[in-house]
Parts: structure tokens; sequence; C-alpha cells
């Protein structure tokens, strides 16, 4: 048994958990019990961790004490969802408890362990019992348990470990949704991947290998296009998530093949992905999203590439853009120049467009299926030149990862309403006041979209059965303020049923927001839908642009 866990050991330790959980996070997606596509668990999970694996192979640390600070504070910044700020929290209580260690052994371990519970316990305003939060603090209970016995490291992970695995099979009889969906709590399952590959690391066990798709045979021979005469100048290669798993590629490939050559596409029932050499990869990007939603893509000139070569000078590729990157994204650290400035989370360039017509001074992108960090909020409240900055979170998995930058401002106050949907943070700028005090402004903002109520039409991600609706993927389905109000294969139809629910009655305003699937005539169908349904109301329509939801519809 390994008695004790030094600094080098504990850096290998997070690479490998992350590791791990890159490996899992699909099957951790997959407990996601609501079908609404979004930012799911293991993804989230697996990037937060990811940004402390990171940081750990940044440099060597001369104790525990200081790599697990630098974990918590890589993960407090790269928190995304729920799921990744409780997984920073957890390990903020680590860091805090080991912080003056050289090395630690299995007490040492058990305490820290136990510090991380109490600061995710205390962090979370409603802490629910069936989740991550259960699974981690029974696992520490018996860490402690362990260690009263047996002082070595190894054995006091392993008893947690044990200890987590009952305790997460037993969340489904804590929560009737895990229940009825017959699954295990995704959070919780996450954390223990992460444990397990901690304890992996320990032992000795190999890492495992985490390759990346984008580049898996296909790496292009520089030194073979030399001689070649390259008639497609782009090296393009991009992954796509599929809208629904029968999607028909045979149109796509047959455009491809008119605008390049050299084409592969391999696809499973969730995605598909692409190389193609062609001029004009742009066109190649646009026509694939008729078919789903882009996840990655690299594009590299193999006509550059080749007279870097043939000049002696290094070929450059998308190898090269971490450090492009790095230099754009380097933090922006604008002096207050009024009293209050706001930052908004959206995606969609109409959303946008209204955000910033209505004075807010940052936008961070962002939403379902595409949670920002603590970290890229943090960024845009930095770069917003006022005393006091509001967050707009507009979507309940990103409300945590905003509270996170509150203690991280030094020089500017941050005031995070939890708005939960974009209706609700357009309804509270509509009524900010810069002329107000702050307590004043954030009471008639909080009023303002407290009256909101907010429905939206989306796809079934998956196949479920929730709510009393048996679901099957690709599915319209319409959500009243966050819940599930009916599913239907017309969408119009699901529109009709919507408009005529007794929320819409008695409604004064309607204001309906187009996303970028939907074209200039369904969203007038829309419009007329409910002006019909509602006559008593005023229903504007607007173009949204935003992805994954067809309509966001904004009552008062």
């Amino acid at each position: 048994m390994i008695q004790t866990i030094d600094a080098a050991l504990f850096q290998r330790m997070i690479i490998h958990a992350a590791a791990a959980i890159n490996l899992q996070k699909q099957p951790i997606n997959d407990l996601n019990v609501f079908p609404v596509p979004d930012g799911d668990t293991g993804t989230n999970m697996s990037l937060t961790i990811s940004a402390a694996s990171a940081e750990m192979k940044k440099k060597n640390h001369p104790t525990v004490g200081s790599a697990a600070s630098a974990v918590a504070s890589a993960l407090l910044r790269g928190a995304r969802g729920n799921s990744g700020v409780i997984l920073s929290l957890l390990f903020r209580g680590i860091g805090k408890a080991v912080k003056e260690k050289e090395c630690i052994d299995g007490r040492d371990l058990a305490i820290a362990m136990d510090a991380g519970v109490a600061a995710a316990y205390k962090a979370v305003m409603k802490p629910a019992e069936g989740t991550i939060l259960t699974v981690s603090r029974l696992a520490a209970a018996a860490a402690a348990g362990k260690a009263r016995e047996d002082s070595s490291a190894e054995a006091v992970l392993e008893a947690a470990i044990a200890e987590g695995q009952v305790a997460l099979a037993d969340t489904i009889n804590m929560n009737p949704v895990l229940k009825k969906a017959g699954v295990v709590d995704a959070g919780g399952k996450g954390f223990l991947v992460i444990l397990q590959g901690m304890l992996d690391q320990m032992r000795g066990v190999p890492m495992p290998e985490v390759s990346d798709d984008t580049d898996e045979g296909e790496e292009t021979v520089f030194s073979a296009l030399a001689d070649e005469e390259i008639t497609f100048a782009f090296d393009t290669v991009f992954i796509v998530r599929k809208l629904r798993a029968e999607v028909d590629l045979e149109p796509y490939r047959k455009y491809l093949n008119s605008i390049g050559d050299s084409l592969v596409i391999g696809e499973d029932d969730e995605a598909f992905k692409v190389h193609v050499h062609t001029n004009t990869p742009g066109d190649a990007l646009n026509e694939a999203q008729k078919y789903g939603v882009l996840e990655l893509a690299k594009i590299e000139n193999m006509v550059t590439q080749r007279d870097d070569l043939a000049a002696g000078r290094k070929a450059q590729s998308t190898d090269d853009l971490e450090a492009v990157e790095a230099e754009l994204e380097a933090p922006v650290h604008a002096a207050p120049e009024k009293k209050f400035g706001y930052v908004s989370v959206c995606a969609g360039e109409g959303l946008e467009a209204v955000f910033r017509d209505l004075g807010v001074d940052a936008l961070v992108g962002g939403g379902q299926t595409m949670n920002p960090s603590t970290e890229d909020i943090l960024r845009a409240i930095d770069a917003t030149p006022a005393e006091i900055v509001y967050v707009l979170p507009n979507n309940k998995n990103i409300i945590m990862a905003a509270e996170q930058c509150v203690p991280l401002c030094e020089d500017k106050k941050v005031v995070v309403l939890p708005t939960k949907t974009v209706p609700q943070g357009i309804a509270a700028m509509l009524c900010a006041d810069p002329d107000a005090e702050e307590a004043d402004n954030t009471a008639t903002m909080t009023e303002a979209f407290g009256r909101v109520r907010t429905d939206e039409i989306t796809y079934a991600a998956r196949d479920s059965d929730f709510g009393g609706f048996a679901i099957k993927q690709g599915d319209y389905m319409a959500l009243a303020e966050h819940q599930l109000f009916g599913t239907d294969t017309d969408l119009n139809a699901l529109l009709e049923q919507l408009a005529k629910a007794e929320g819409e009655k008695g409604a004064e305003f309607v204001s309906i927001f187009y996303g970028e699937d939907v074209t200039q005539e369904q969203a007038q169908q829309a419009q007329e839908i409910f002006a019909a349904a509602c006559p008593d109301a005023e229903v504007s329509l607007l173009p949204g642009g935003q992805p994954v939801y067809y309509y966001m519809i904004s009552v008062e």
C-alpha cells in the first residue's frame, strides 16, 4: 500500500483523473435523464478538470499544498456547468485543508475530503440528496473511518471509492426521476471516475490514451506535398453532432465531392466526421450545419505549407494556434469609467444585438450545449469599465459558474442576477437604471425578470420516458418555465398547444425569438398562432439566431 502522496504523485494523479473522465464523458452524458440538448455533466466535468490537468503539466510544484492550491484555482476558473462548479468546490476544500502540507498520508487525505464536502454543501443553496453531494459526503465519511485503522493514502482512497460506489448505486432510490429512468446520478458517477483515476495513478495503472479525433489518421504529410500539384488548397477536418440518428448524409457527400476531393466521412448514431480537401472550407462547414451542430474544426492551407517547406521554413499548422489564441485572449482590464456595467451570456447574432442595444457592455457566448467557464465570464467582467458589474447568466446551469466570479474580482463589485432564460435577461436590462442606487437598481431588475414566463421549443436529444411523456429522439419538445409541457412531431401543432395553454391567457406582451434553424416564413406562422390564441396581447417577432432552440418565447 502506498503510504503517502507527494507533490509529484499528486500532480500525476490529477492528470490521470482528467484522462479517465475524458474517456468516459459520453457514458456519463448518457445518464442525463432530461432529453433536452444541454452542456451535459460528463462534458462539463471533463472540461473542468482538464483545466487543472493543463495547469499540472506546466510546472513541478514543491509541495502537495502548492499543487493542490494550483488545482483548486484552475478548477475554479475552468468550472463549467453546475457539476463543474461543485467539482471545483470539492477540490477547493481539499486545497485549503492541505495548504501547508509537503506531503499527505491517509489521515490527511480523509480530512481534506471532508473539508471538500463541507465547502460544496456550504456553497449550494439547496443541497439535494441523490447527487454528487451525497456520493462525495458518504465517500469522505468512509475515508475517515478507514483512516482511523489504516493511515495509508492508498487504503483510504480505495475505501472512499468503494463506499462511493454503494452510494452511487443508491442515488437511483433517492431521486424519483432517476428511479423512473433507471439510472444513477451523472455527477456522482463523474466524481468517482475522477477518484478512480487518481487511485489508478497511485497504483501504477497505465494512463488512458487521450487522442484528438480530429487528427486521427488524417495528419497532413507536408513532405509529400512539396512536389505535388495541389488542386484544392485547404485540408479541412471537422466533427458535427447529428440532429437525429437517421440523418441521410448522401446529399452532403455529393455536395462535398462537387467542391473538393480526398473526401472521407465517418459516422455513428450521434456524430459524423469529415475530411476533405477544398478551396472553400467555409462552404463545407456552412452546408454541414444543415445536418447537425458543428463541434470542432481544423483547416490548414496546404499550399502555404508546401511553400514554407520549399523555402526551408517551418510549415505552420493548427498546432501553432495555442500561442496565437493565448495572445488574442490575453486579459483586458478596463478601469471603471461609470457606475454600472453589464455582462450577459447568450448565443445567436439576433440576441447579441438585442443585448447590445439594451446597453450590455460585454457578451459571453454560451447557453444550452455551451456552458461558459468561470474564467470566460470573469474575462468579460474585467473588460467592463464599471465600478459595479451585473452578470446575467440567462441559463440555470450557468448561474453557479457566474457566482464564482464574485470573490475573484478585487476592484469591481460583481452582482449576479440569477436569470435562468434569455427573456428574463432581456426583461432585466429593459428596467436597468444608470442613475439609481445599487440596491434600487438590483431590486428593480430582479422584480422585472421575475414577471417573465419563458416558453421554449427544442428537440429531444435522446429517447426518454420523462414526465409522463414517451419521447423519441428528434421529437419537438416544448418547455414551460423549464418544465416539460409536451412533445409532437409537428412543430406548429406544438406551438398551438403552447399558445392555448392556461399560462398564456391574460398575457399583455408576447415576444417570440426564433432560432437559426427557423425560416422567416415559419417564424411568421408562429407569430400568427400566438396572435390568434392571445388576442389581447401585443405579439412581437424577433430574429434571435440562437442554436438548439427553435423558439424562445417571453410572456408577460
